[in-house]
């Protein structure tokens, strides 16, 4: 294995301290999020990954919609420390929010009827790998993120907002930005207690 690519590995964080800012071009950020969805596999080449990068305004857009749809849900009293939350999400330069092609995964339930049952974790499992690989490209080029989870609060408004498909389903929002404080230390469980090998 490529030492740097180990590396890369080791480096990928969750990062919450996050400016707006980006010391790589918006065209460089869309290839990353292209290359990853072009290349990242997916089961029987079903290539069911929607991706929507928001950047600038859009961006803000996102974090101010979830805002408020957790402002109806969090107790008054509770609200300060939802919305110092958020605002650490919003302060940052972009997200990538993930989403699966539900039209996909059912017309090969439909197609693969032995298989039907899979498809759906199929389909997790494939935009888990592309989580992953557009957050360590992130990480490579300067960019801090964290991975959220505010659907399906926020689903109905981001697919009217953005006039997305309703068979989009959205599964992660990845907020990045600029780092500007370094992430806590990691513990480690025993990797022994983790992974067996037999020969």
């Amino acid at each position: 294995m490529n030492n740097n690519f180990k590396q890369i590995i080791e480096n990928r964080r969750s990062i919450y301290a996050i400016a707006k800012a980006s010391p790589i071009s918006d065209e460089e950020i869309r290839h990353i999020v292209e290359h990853a969805v072009k290349y990242v596999p997916s089961s029987f080449n079903s290539q069911s990954a929607r991706v929507v990068l928001l950047i600038g305004d859009q961006h803000d857009k996102l974090w101010e919609i979830t805002r408020e749809a957790l402002r109806k849900i969090v107790p008054e009293g509770s609200f300060d420390q939802t919305d110092k939350k958020i605002d650490s999400f919003k302060n940052g330069y972009g997200t990538v929010m993930f989403f699966e092609d539900q039209e996909v995964v059912e017309g090969l339930q439909k197609q693969f009827e032995l298989y039907k049952d899979n498809f759906p974790i199929w389909s997790l499992q494939s935009s888990g790998m592309l989580q992953y690989v557009i957050w360590a490209s992130l990480e490579e080029e300067g960019l801090g993120a964290s991975l959220q989870h505010y659907n399906p609060l926020i689903d109905e408004q981001v697919k009217n907002e953005w006039n997305l498909p309703k068979h989009w389903k959205l599964l992660a929002q990845m907020p990045f930005g600029k780092p500007i404080a370094a992430p806590e230390d990691k513990d480690f469980l025993p990797l022994e207690d983790r992974v067996k090998v037999y020969k």
